[in-house]
């Protein structure tokens, strides 16, 4: 029970990166949509 809150964190972390990328991407989408225009 002890590293079950230690082991949530981690899975929180990974969610929160994957999130960020995800991020990371729509904005380079939008970057190169206003660029063509």
């Amino acid at each position: 029970m002890r590293g079950g809150r230690e082991g949530g964190r981690e899975k929180r972390g990974r969610e929160t990166e994957r999130e960020i990328k995800e991020r990371g991407r729509e904005t380079e989408k939008r970057e190169k949509r206003e660029r063509k225009k």
